[in-house]
């Protein structure tokens, strides 16, 4: 595809510019990430009306370029390089029409950098009912810069925007908004002739920017250290200084431009919501409703489409089973690629209702009213109120989770969410509590509708919650950092959903999920597949001619001589000795080596562990799966004692492993990507994996 025009959209968080990228784009999207960073970027192709594409980036929502994250500071070197790849030909400057002059604030300093800019004024109708009238024209002229009044969430105005794209070879670069020599003389004449920079703000940038900026050699570093010493420059009162200049450009401007005819009826309309949903007491109830009703469709609304997934595969696999020739390549598709495909792609409903409700939250301006109400609780315990969204995104699974930690400003506060998210009780853990929980509670109801089983599941979700912020209590004491946590959130008026951005958004956090942890999960699979189904020369053969004599010497069926001889081979596999290996040092646990070789492969993926149990128990295909897997467990025998091998111990001791273990490789592949740093995942892996051990240990001998 030829690209004709590199087009970046900028403007403050919730002015509407996702709505705008979703405009001009459609469907016609990708997300990635900003080369040499964890940072998202997206971008989309418009076709503009004399049928040129221009490619279309949406940068991180900022409301200056002093970055206080990773997604800010992104912004400046994107626009600071011209040799980076996402250095755009024009700026689209989305700004709220019924709060311009906080959004002009940024829009000086982008004008500043002599970028050609448009500005899309976004919000109009919402302006009008808050009684602000706009002399676009007027305002234009001020600026010298082109107005294009929109409503992105409508679609108005997308097409005069396109047309103003195609005309952007005749926009004349705006004018310097303030006296930028005057701030700190002599110094942008010096960085101009040391740098070979032309542009005045850009000297000025490098100055007080220079350990945000990557692109900069060491040598240029240091003489940039040079200069701050040289011209006594403290970068916090230099940039109150100018905004303090670039507010008085901005109260001229618009003087003539923007009046007010009565009080903003919008403003209050939210504010009366928000007397209830923000209520110290009755918001936390509401907000524990919704959190009720997203879990119950997380696990109600999502099991006919898994149901639905998990069916398709295994008619699938039936079908190649049937069809493809015998041997080696058919078992690893049918038995390794398949199921490792299906572990991955079961659980994209309850990942897309996630999202959707994420999605929804945040369009109606709800969810910031939830990060404001939580700061105030997350921060004693070393979080604040943006590690909400990761938090509650872990009940699904803590991979989509970790990558929305990005929002949160602080390096701190970031990196112990990440630490504490994969304890939350995600989807994958379910399965292996339904089976666990089964085995050792009763099937016995309290006052008649009340099941004790749903209490003990209810209770393991409880323990995910409690325990992620008594770590993250523990951590705040133990990570350092010389910058102290703060959190700034502007909150947005309430209103309706997007439904075409909720169903975008939910497309493209499935898509994430499916391909990043995807190919991890399905490439372990099969690693685990072939130790499972291979061992030593020899071993195999002498299992089955051993079975074939018990066959012919004792009157034993040929389906229970398959399952004993599957279960025979599973223990002289590769797999077989790494769980005789590990034994000794889970046996302290209550656990054999045949939860062992479960414990190792579900580190691929935690419900890997019902699938290995029923191979390891020999379960037959009756029509109830689940039954028959607790009828075989129920029946293990301790060969050495001659006791079961499921007491109550054994399995509380399990549950208490599977809440604490880091049995996901693809969360760690997540946070090494995320952190850019081998030592987080490592730390993550050996606290949580020490947790489950010494708990484990502890339960386990506090029962039996």
């Amino acid at each position: 595809m030829k690209i004709d025009y590199k087009v970046a959209l900028i403007g403050n968080p919730n002015t509407g510019k996702s709505s705008l990228f979703n405009a001009m784009t459609g469907m016609n999207q990708k997300v990635g990430n900003f080369a040499g960073v964890t940072v998202e970027k997206k971008t989309g192709f418009a076709k503009l009306p004399d049928d040129r594409i221009a490619q279309v980036t949406d940068l991180p929502g900022t409301y200056s370029l002093y970055p206080k994250s990773k997604d800010e500071a992104i912004v400046l070197e994107v626009l600071a390089d011209t040799q980076n790849s996402g250095h755009p030909d024009l700026l689209i400057f989305i700004a709220d029409a019924s709060n311009l002059k906080r959004n002009l604030l940024l829009y000086t300093q982008v004008a500043d950098l002599k970028i050609p800019v448009i500005i899309a004024l976004n919000m109009m109708d919402m302006a009008d009912r808050e009684g602000i009238s706009i002399n676009v024209d007027a305002l234009s002229k001020k600026l010298g810069v082109r107005v294009i009044p929109i409503s992105a969430r409508k679609g108005k105005g997308i097409i005069e925007l396109k047309q103003a794209i195609v005309e952007a070879t005749h926009i004349p670069l705006q004018a310097d908004t303030i006296d930028l020599n005057a701030l700190y003389p002599g110094l942008i004449t010096r960085v101009k002739h040391d740098f070979i920079v032309t542009n005045p703000y850009l000297a000025l940038q490098l100055v007080y920017q220079y350990p945000y900026i990557r692109y900069l050699t060491a040598i240029e570093i240091s003489k940039l250290k040079q200069l701050e010493n040289e011209y006594d420059i403290n970068p916090s009162k230099a940039q109150a200084k100018e905004t303090i200049a670039r507010y008085e450009f901005i109260n001229d401007v618009l003087y003539d431009t923007v009046q007010r005819d009565s009080k903003p009826s919008q403003e209050n309309y939210s504010n009366r919501i928000d007397k209830v949903l923000t209520h110290k007491i009755g918001g936390f109830l509401i907000f524990i409703l919704i959190l009720f009703l997203i879990f119950q469709a997380i696990f109600t609304w999502a099991r006919i489409p898994m149901d639905l997934i998990s069916i398709s595969f295994i008619y699938l696999t039936d079908l190649l089973s049937e069809h493809l020739p015998p041997g080696p390549l058919t078992q690893l598709v049918t038995n390794g690629l398949l199921p490792g495909l299906s572990g991955v792609l079961v659980f994209i409903p309850q990942i897309a209702i996630l999202f959707i409700f994420i999605s929804i939250l945040e369009d109606t301006g709800y969810m910031a009213r939830v990060t404001f109400m939580m700061d105030k609780i997350m921060r004693k315990v070393g979080l604040n109120g943006k590690s909400v969204i990761p938090i509650i995104g872990g009940l699904a699974c803590a991979v989509p989770s970790i990558m929305s930690t990005r929002s949160i400003e602080n390096w701190k506060d970031r990196i112990i969410t990440i630490l504490v998210t994969p304890l939350i009780t995600c989807s994958a853990r379910l399965p292996v509590y339904t089976l666990l929980i089964s085995l050792i509670v009763p099937q016995r109801m309290i006052w008649g509708f009340i099941s004790l089983q749903g209490i003990a599941l209810m209770m393991m979700y409880f323990l995910g919650f409690f325990s992620a912020f008594i770590v993250a209590w523990v951590m705040k004491k133990i990570i350092k950092s010389e910058r102290k946590g703060y959190f700034i959130m502007e909150l947005p008026v309430y209103q309706w959903p997007r439904w075409k951005n909720v169903g975008l958004t939910m497309l493209q956090k499935v898509k994430a999920f499916a391909f990043q942890a995807g190919k991890v999960i399905i490439a372990v699979s099969i690693i685990l597949w072939v130790m499972a189904n291979y061992a030593p020369p020899g071993r195999f053969a002498a299992i089955e001619r051993y079975y074939q004599t018990q066959q012919s010497t004792k009157k034993v069926t040929t389906g229970e001589i398959d399952r004993l001889v599957a279960s025979a081979k599973l223990e002289a596999s590769y797999a077989g000795i790494l769980g005789k290996t590990i034994e000794p040092i889970i046996r302290p646990l209550g656990y054999d080596w045949k939860i062992g070789i479960a414990l190792i492969t579900s580190f691929a993926a935690r419900e890997v562990f019902v699938g290995t149990m029923a191979t390891i128990y020999s379960a037959d295909g009756d029509s109830n799966h689940q039954e028959a897997i607790l009828q075989k467990i129920k029946e293990a025998k301790n060969p050495d004692s001659g006791l079961p091998v499921f007491t109550t111990a054994v399995g509380f001791s399990l549950l208490i492993f599977y809440a604490f273990a880091m049995q996901c490789m693809s969360t760690m592949v997540v946070v090494y990507k995320e952190t850019n740093a081998l030592k987080w995942p490592v730390i993550q892996f050996v606290y949580m994996t020490s947790l489950a051990y010494l708990l484990s240990f502890g339960v386990y001998h506090l029962l039996k």
